[in-house]
């Protein structure tokens, strides 16, 4: 999914050592545009912080995943961002938080002529 909104709050980076290692997490708030605007809250895990992006009042463009889980007869839902996109970013590369694996390129289209094929 994704959304293009305001950030207005940065919530206290939380962080911690777990089975697999140490973490660390950051949710912050945003406001969307239009005649009803909407507050809402995302997380963001690990190394797809980037503090120069997350700052209050920056419009960004926000790649995420809802998850919701049940406990104790309880569901919570969390919205995991995958990736921003600054709006104010100049270079293609600069102010983007991306999957993993998501930088590996396909290798370029080569022009195979016909007389090349084995059939």
């Amino acid at each position: 999914m994704e959304l293009k909104a305001k950030i207005t709050q940065l919530l206290p980076l939380q962080s911690g050592e777990g089975k697999n290692g140490p973490w660390k997490k950051q949710e912050f708030v945003v406001e969307t545009e239009g005649q009803y605007p909407k507050k809402v809250c995302f997380s963001v895990w690990g190394d797809k912080i980037n503090e120069s992006v997350l700052q209050e009042g920056n419009m960004i463009n926000i790649h995420f995943d809802a998850e919701s889980r049940e406990f104790n007869s309880k569901w919570y839902t969390e919205l995991k961002v995958w990736k921003i996109d600054y709006e104010g970013a100049t270079n293609a590369h600069e102010g983007q938080i991306s999957k993993p694996n998501a930088g590996i390129q396909e290798p370029p289209f080569m022009d195979i002529v016909p007389d090349d094929l084995p059939f």
